[in-house]
């Protein structure tokens, strides 16, 4: 006899999102992993569970809530995985715990319910029959680089989570690596009262997050890449910038520019030699 390892949604905003069923998944659990104890001891008292006890199993404690897990879960009893908003697992901590489950041999199973990143495409109007979540942009350096010239190239929608001090400068990148005409949405504040959603192009959006209080984690979701669209002069000089600024050596700004744009290897080149040192210094966060 085994216990299950339960993920379970919680509320991105709105309590009255709680399903019936992750309620008495949560009654009948041993022990519930969470973030933060006092923000799901909040929930806790909002949805009537009590007698269940708490421990935090957040990006730095994951691992060494390991061995109690598998413990519970040996003995046949049933633990639940909450995070502060969302699925479990989706940019969260989870996944770390899952994996652990089941190479032990212990069930795995899910409540479902809200999402953010599906709110948002569903609700940005661009095509949600294919899309690509990329979570949280790298801080910076060579890795933000190519994962950005990575989401310029991607036909498909794209979907990103940004923190709200970090947002104007995940915008402009975008804009830079993808051109001012690329269309986005900018998704906050979602299933609360000043839920806001805000559509245009990466040319306005960055106007737009300037002029507004950065309140709340946004989605951003992103248009994919036209069909068959040349990259202009002024499309690969402002990817190699945006490159150089993160962090990226010239050779390694020109390949990546290269694979996002598809341009030739020597007009990258030369377009990178007109770039003053001044404009290609790395920008710190």
């Amino acid at each position: 006899m085994t216990g299950r390892l339960v993920l379970v949604s919680t509320p991105i905003g709105n309590l009255g999102d709680m399903p019936p069923r992750a309620v008495d998944a949560l009654k009948a659990c041993a022990l519930i992993c969470c973030e933060d104890t006092r923000h799901s001891g909040k929930l806790l008292s909002y949805t009537g569970v009590s007698g269940v006890r708490l421990a935090v199993a957040n990006e730095h404690t994951e691992d060494a809530r390991r061995d109690e897990v598998l413990g519970l879960l040996a003995s046949g009893l049933d633990v639940a995985v909450v995070t502060d908003a969302g699925t479990p697992g989706i940019s969260d901590p989870g996944m770390r715990l899952v994996a652990a489950a089941i190479a032990h041999g212990h069930i795995v199973s899910a409540v479902p319910g809200p999402a953010a990143l599906v709110m948002a495409v569903v609700l940005s109007g661009f095509d949600t029959g294919r899309f690509a979540f990329d979570g949280f942009l790298p801080r910076s350096g060579k890795e933000r680089a190519e994962r950005l010239a990575e989401v310029a190239a991607e036909r498909r929608t794209t979907v990103l989570y940004e923190a709200p001090h970090r947002v104007q400068r995940t915008v402009a990148d975008l804009a830079a690596a993808c051109g001012p005409t690329r269309r986005v949405a900018l998704a906050r504040e979602l299933t609360k009262l000043h839920e806001d959603v805000w559509r245009g192009t990466l040319g306005d959006a960055v106007a737009h997050v300037t002029e507004v209080e950065p309140r709340g984690e946004y989605v951003v979701v992103l248009e994919g890449a036209p069909k068959d669209a040349p990259a202009t002069d002024d499309d690969i000089v402002g990817a190699l910038r945006m490159a150089l600024r993160s962090g990226a050596d010239r050779r390694t700004a020109i390949a990546t520019v290269m694979a996002s744009t598809g341009a030739a290897k020597r007009r990258v080149y030369d377009l990178a030699l007109t770039i003053p040192r001044a404009d290609s210094e790395p920008s710190h966060d």
